[in-house]
């Protein structure tokens, strides 16, 4: 047995072929459009990266060869998608150690000021914003920390959570990763990944503490932080005289 035979084992992945994938320019711009956990056509994927129609329908092809995008089928017409926030939670990886891109103008200064305050990581919440809420989470008693990675809800949390307007049964019965750290790439700190603040954004998002900006972009309400921090803050019996 050779030495390389002897150092192989079970678990290895063949990383190449992947890589590959996201080391196109005109891929990860499209892996990027997608990013925010929409479904688009390709034509407008086309746009978005700046290329042919025809060019854009192959790339898609390779990626859903590959196994990073699925295609999502209504009537006659096709969108694509990330096949999963595992997709998503890569390109935040790669990002983390990617050069910054070159800002040529004022609108771009913005676009990334923005970006950096607040976006879209699939469907939750990114950047500044995205990695205080978790940290606001866990001072609150919230959540609590099972490992490096993951948490679970407390009692506390589920009151929290059933007073935003979430059934805590649904998010805690899916099959999806729960909440788990996510190093935010822009601020190097994790935001949480998963059902739970999936479920938090949508609401975050439904109240109009958050709306949609550009791309991923999010804008905060001006009273975001008193609203997060009444929520965060408020007492059963306050619950119930709100809710009788």
């Amino acid at each position: 047995m050779t030495e390389m035979t002897s150092l192989a084992q079970p678990h290895d992945r063949d990383l190449a072929p992947v890589a590959a994938l996201f080391g196109d320019s005109t891929r990860v711009k499209m892996l990027t459009v997608l990013a925010d956990g929409h479904a688009l056509p390709a034509g407008e994927l086309a746009r978005s990266a700046g290329v042919h129609p025809a060019t854009a329908t192959a790339h898609l092809r390779r990626l859903v060869e590959g196994g990073l995008v699925r295609v999502r089928v209504q009537g006659r017409h096709r969108y694509h998608e990330l096949a999963g926030e595992h997709v998503a939670a890569v390109l935040e990886a790669l990002a983390q150690v990617a050069p910054p891109a070159p800002v040529r103008s004022l609108r771009q200064h913005r676009d990334v000021a923005a970006l950096t305050e607040a976006r879209t990581c699939y469907d939750h919440l990114a950047g500044r914003r995205g990695v205080e809420l978790r940290d606001r989470l866990l001072a609150a008693g919230a959540l609590r920390p099972i490992n490096d990675r993951d948490h679970v809800m407390t009692a506390q949390g589920m009151r929290l959570i059933a007073e935003l307007g979430i059934d805590p049964d649904r998010i805690t019965a899916t099959r999806r990763v729960f909440a788990r750290s996510c190093v935010d790439w822009t601020h190097r700190r994790p935001h949480l990944a998963g059902a739970l603040p999936a479920a938090i954004t949508g609401q975050l998002l439904a109240r109009g503490w958050l709306s949609r900006n550009t791309g991923r972009g999010l804008r905060v309400a001006p009273d975001y932080d008193q609203q997060l921090g009444q929520w965060l803050s408020s007492q059963p019996e306050a619950i119930e005289t709100e809710h009788p």
